[in-house]
């Protein structure tokens, strides 16, 4: 009877562990997909749909995209799910009173909405019935199933088609960053690299090597700024309160800035003079240098935050091109 029991147990652990991996390896690959996003677009060349479901439309876009690992909050607005809506049929039904039915194909395109070009699309067919037209178009819209298998599929080409194009186009995408980085506009070629999903693994790890040396130079400006604020922030007063807003420009500075050296001086010319005054040790400690295990680590992170600090300060009205599609 213990053996029978040891033995069930054994296999009990061994299927916990075995839907623990599964489980596992689902997230990671959800995970990749969400680092893809489709942002949701209703045309104005959607002719004669009525704004309530307008937006009800909209709303089912970005379920499609969630529903199938795609959706979320982008910072680049470039992929687009986006539908077109053709009338099949519309009649009044012989009730009293008299309803609006339609019937409606709606064709869903995934594809870039900046170069204009189409990557997959699908179409469903869906009916609704109301006391007038909007009404019936509401009622139709809310038969799209974002779990539909047709629907599935659309975003699945759609997926593989955008990594297709950061393979195909990744070295421009790097020389893009470069004349960013030439005039000067560190934040906005950082934006660009860090944009790549890393599912898109030899143009993310491409991408990664070049935004370094970029980040470098974009540490270096930002530390020289800070810098020559502290000092006059300090030579304003040389007491505790220009120590304090001196402290507000040297808070944050990255210690792998080029000029961290004169830094650390200032921060010690700072305390030393404190002492003298109040006999007592300046309260502020600058930024830990890290490790060399952990500093790419830490560059791509700070990288990154750069970039969707950058990312979310820029305008959001997008102007996209679908004028071929349909």
């Amino acid at each position: 009877m213990k053996h029978i029991l040891k033995i069930t147990m054994l296999f009990l652990i061994i299927g916990l562990t075995t839907n623990s991996i599964k489980a596992q390896n689902k997230k990671g690959k959800a995970d990749d997909l969400g680092r893809i996003v489709l942002n949701s677009y209703v045309s104005p060349q959607v002719e004669g749909l009525p704004s309530s479901a307008k937006r009800m439309l909209n709303n089912k876009l970005s379920q499609i995209a969630s529903k199938n690992g795609m959706g979320g909050s982008s910072l680049n607005p470039r992929f687009i799910i986006t539908p077109n809506i053709t009338v099949l049929t519309k009649d009044l039904t012989a009730t009293a009173p008299p309803m609006t039915a339609l019937t409606l194909e709606i064709t869903f395109y995934i594809g870039d909405g900046i170069d204009g070009k189409l990557f997959a699309n699908t179409s469903i067919e869906v009916k609704g019935v109301g006391t007038n037209e909007t009404k019936a178009y509401i009622a139709a819209l809310k038969q799209i199933k974002p779990a539909h298998p047709d629907l599935k599929n659309l975003i699945e080409e759609g997926k593989t088609k955008i990594i297709e194009y950061y393979n195909s186009q990744c070295d421009f995408i790097i020389k893009e960053a470069q004349a960013l980085e030439s005039q000067k506009e560190f934040d906005a070629a950082i934006l660009k690299l860090t944009s790549v999903p890393d599912v898109c693994k030899e143009c993310y790890d491409k991408c990664m090597d070049a935004v370094a040396p970029i980040y470098q130079k974009q540490i270096d400006r930002e530390c020289e700024i800070k810098l020559a604020e502290a000092k006059n922030a300090w030579s304003a007063g040389q007491n505790m309160d220009a120590a304090s807003n001196a402290s507000d420009y040297l808070y944050g500075i990255e210690p792998n800035s080029a000029c961290f050296p004169e830094v650390k001086k200032l921060t010690g010319q700072i305390a030393t003079r404190i002492k003298e005054l109040d006999q007592r040790e300046w309260d502020f400690k600058l930024k830990e240098q890290q490790d060399d295990v952990n500093i790419q680590k830490t560059t791509i992170k700070a990288a990154r935050d750069i970039g969707v600090a950058y990312g979310n300060n820029q305008p959001k009205t997008v102007t996209y091109n679908t004028r071929s599609w349909w």
